[in-house]
């Protein structure tokens, strides 16, 4: 935190406000209100960048995408999910449903709602293979918190199955808060993730605006949840299956 002595105030307020926010169900959903509101009134033409290419931040109520990397890797998964439209898609957790309708097929372990898959990712065997493979901060929690079955190795048995099921030629991308967990984060500094392709994005203000950056700048920031609320950074694997 010695980086941003110059945002003490700022980080005070940031954080007061987050704290009561989190303290009980009434203070969340106003506070969840009234700031959905302020993006949507001040910031609703800002953008970001992501390869070259402007992406308008994401602000929706359902589950606080103003205070969280949801901003951001909502319209990057959307911009896939269109690219690919009558193909056959996948997407690993049940997340975009609740922002838009959706006409493919989600895969979702605990998630219970009409047309989802209920079944593990390290195990899933699909009738079909795939064109793209989605996930927006999904499988940080193969095999970690929110998996009933704790074992780290699990998310990288999780995408070499994923990768079984897509078609030659067919693309995976997935996004995931780097440091929430602990063994991808070692595995991002080891540059042992199982793709092809990595980028990277940080957070770098109170009202939740992200820039692409370099693996050594996302490697240094201060961790989940630690100066900014949530995830401070943004990991986006890409996978082409050549054969």
């Amino acid at each position: 935190m010695s980086k941003h002595k110059e945002d003490k105030l700022p980080f005070i307020i940031y954080w007061t406000i987050i704290k009561v926010s989190r303290s009980n169900i009434v203070t969340r959903v106003l506070i969840d209100i009234l700031a959905y509101l302020f993006y949507k009134v001040f910031r609703s033409q800002k953008y970001f960048e992501f390869q070259g290419k402007k992406y308008r931040y994401f602000y929706h109520l359902y589950n606080r995408t103003v205070a969280s990397e949801r901003v951001i890797e909502i319209p990057i998964a959307k911009k896939y999910t269109d690219q690919f439209k009558g193909k056959n898609i996948l997407e690993v957790g049940n997340v975009l449903s609740h922002y838009f309708q959706i006409n493919h097929d989600v895969l979702d372990k605990y998630e219970k709602a009409p047309g989802v898959i209920n079944k593990d990712v390290v195990s899933f065997n699909a009738v079909k293979k795939y064109d793209l493979i989605i996930s927006v901060s999904t499988m940080e929690h193969v095999g970690y918190l929110g998996d009933k079955e704790r074992n780290p190795v699990k998310f990288s048995k999780g995408i070499k199955n994923l990768k079984k099921q897509l078609k030659k030629r067919g693309l995976m991308v997935v996004t995931l808060p780097i440091f929430f967990n602990p063994y991808i984060a070692k595995k991002i500094k080891l540059k042992t993730m199982p793709f092809n392709k990595e980028y990277f994005l940080k957070r770098n203000s109170f009202v939740n605006e992200w820039q692409e950056i370099d693996r050594k700048t996302a490697l240094q920031a201060a961790g989940y949840d630690k100066y900014y609320a949530n995830s401070d950074t943004l990991y986006v694997g890409v996978y082409e299956k050549k054969n």
